[in-house]
């Protein structure tokens, strides 16, 4: 039996994976910020805040693998004067320090799930990023995932430590929160919404039931190995046929109507909401030829039934 340790176990990716863990056979070791948390795990250790100073040794203690979901995330509103230099603090030092005790503990593999914003936000149609593209994070986030990402592999080539680097978009399914959630709130409303002209971007997603069996490749599959690995559904969407197919899984159907996205880019120029219509009415696709070709692995959960069981 593999004993596993999940830091962000109480997360919106680590209490699945954690239970799909348990599912499978593996012993799990959660971590928890506080005494306060309860995790779906074997047994759970509580480590306080993850930066440099971290002392992870009984959290490591007999682990075979590492899987790493905490980190400080995204922030649509940030309020730090040094936005780079709080996210090195948690995703930089913090992953490096566990990653480096790690390593001297004889854990045999680390899995860290980094972003898609390593490499970019946003791709031409059809031309979707690979793992394999030159990074070009645009933001404070992507940059330091980025960072991380370098710093493991330095870790993996001086030591006996595996690295599996995994780049996933944004992520979807129950409990979802942040732009998903307001995709879903916005069509429960049944506001007319101003998307029905948006049908040639394209855009990919990931389900977490998707996310979390990759990651249950990624843990044991020897050709993972020091690999940088992208992750998604498979199928890419429009903006337009994103929303109707939201409708439809929640059993409220989106009531789109056509603007010309000229217009609705200049509205939002106008409102100071540029970024928020990017994301809307740009591409972002990823390319996972290389998981099916290295790993055999192809997303088991259509779009369709990963938006039903939201």
């Amino acid at each position: 039996m593999s004993h596993i340790l999940v830091t962000g176990a109480n997360g919106f990716v680590g209490k699945p994976f954690c239970g799909e863990l348990l599912s499978n056979g593996y012993s799990v070791r959660a971590v928890t910020r506080t005494v306060n948390q309860s995790a779906i795990a074997s047994e759970a250790v509580v480590v306080g805040n993850m930066d440099a100073s971290t002392d992870w040794s009984d959290a490591l203690t007999n682990i075979d693998v590492v899987v790493h979901l905490a980190a400080r995330v995204h922030v649509m509103n940030e309020h730090a004067l040094d936005p780079l230099a709080e996210f090195r603090k948690v995703n930089v030092a913090g992953t490096l320090n566990l990653a480096n005790q790690a390593a001297k503990m004889g854990v045999r593999r680390f899995v860290f799930v980094s972003s898609v914003k390593v490499n970019g936000e946003h791709t031409l149609v059809n031309q979707p990023f690979t793992a394999d593209d030159t990074p070009h994070p645009q933001d404070p986030y992507g940059q330091s995932k980025l960072e991380a990402e370098q710093g493991l592999m330095l870790i993996a080539q001086h030591t006996d430590m595996e690295v599996v680097i995994v780049r996933p978009p944004l992520i979807y399914g129950r409990g979802v929160k942040a732009n998903f959630a307001s995709m879903l709130k916005l069509i429960r409303s049944g506001w007319p919404i101003p998307l029905g002209a948006a049908v040639h971007n394209r855009r990919s997603f990931v389900g977490i039931d998707n996310l979390v069996d990759f990651l249950l490749v990624c843990i044991a599959h020897p050709a993972a190995a020091n690999q940088v690995l992208m992750v998604s559904d498979g199928e890419d969407l429009s903006t337009a046929e994103l929303f109707r197919r939201l409708g439809v899984a929640i059993g409220h159907p989106a009531k789109l109507f056509y603007m010309p996205t000229s217009l609705l880019t200049l509205g939002a120029s106008l409102l100071g909401k540029q970024a928020m219509t990017e994301r809307l009415l740009g591409n972002l696709q990823v390319d996972i030829t290389k998981n099916k070709q290295l790993l055999g692995w192809q997303p088991p959960i259509t779009v369709n039934e990963g938006f039903r069981r939201i």
